[in-house]
């Protein structure tokens, strides 16, 4: 919608004040329409850069956030990724337009289909949509260029790190339920080699090698 162009120009502005400089990150930022993927109770806030909730406890992320990970992903185009978190939709219809293919986990059935819905309408064929534990992943499809993680574990799965190509990377906030670091997971015929990039905060991972559910 033409209302929402300037809020999106301006966040890309703000984006790059906070040292993205990935162009193809920015470029894919400032055309993916957020607004398609926010409740609309929250449609005011938009283009703020912040997290916004969404069905089940869970949120959108802030866009910065968006734009950080998927920077640390270092994407060329022909990758195949796996996201683990499906939640709104947003960061699958960023990453669908950086890469070959995304397959998208989600635990919340009712998360993947208005996702599912909200991206094909906005034109977006090249992902997979699954339902289940996210913390083992998607094996079918295995092995993986990049995974991205939008929920935080207590430390990196193993799951997921062997459904990683050798070479490949991983971006994943790892440590307490409240307070984490955002990571760079790269896996190397030496073992894994591990970069932290930033203090951050997450709804949990939960699964079989995350968090329990203690929600009853």
């Amino acid at each position: 919608m033409a209302k929402f162009e300037q809020a999106r120009e301006t966040l890309i502005s703000q984006l790059r004040s906070k040292g993205i400089r990935d162009e193809r990150v920015l470029a894919v930022l400032g055309r993916t329409r957020r607004e398609r993927f926010v409740s609309p109770k929250f449609e005011v806030r938009t283009y703020e850069d912040g997290p916004l909730p969404i069905e089940h406890g869970q949120t959108i992320s802030q866009p910065y956030m968006v734009a950080l990970m998927t920077e640390c992903l270092e994407l060329t185009g022909d990758e195949s990724v796996l996201e683990i978190g499906t939640g709104s939709g947003y960061q699958s219809a960023v990453l669908a337009q950086l890469c070959r293919e995304v397959v998208t986990i989600e635990r919340f059935e009712s998360l993947s289909a208005t996702a599912r819905d909200a991206l094909r309408a906005e034109g977006h064929r090249n992902i997979r949509f699954e339902l289940g534990d996210g913390t083992i992943g998607v094996r079918e499809f295995a092995p993986y260029d990049a995974i991205i993680v939008t929920a935080a574990a207590p430390r990196v799965p193993e799951s997921l790190y062997q459904q990683l190509k050798l070479t490949g990377r991983m971006v994943i906030p790892t440590g307490g339920a409240d307070v984490q670091t955002l990571q760079v997971v790269e896996k190397r015929s030496a073992g894994p080699s591990i970069r932290d990039i930033c203090g951050c905060r997450f709804v949990k991972l939960i699964g079989a090698e995350g968090w329990q559910d203690h929600s009853g």
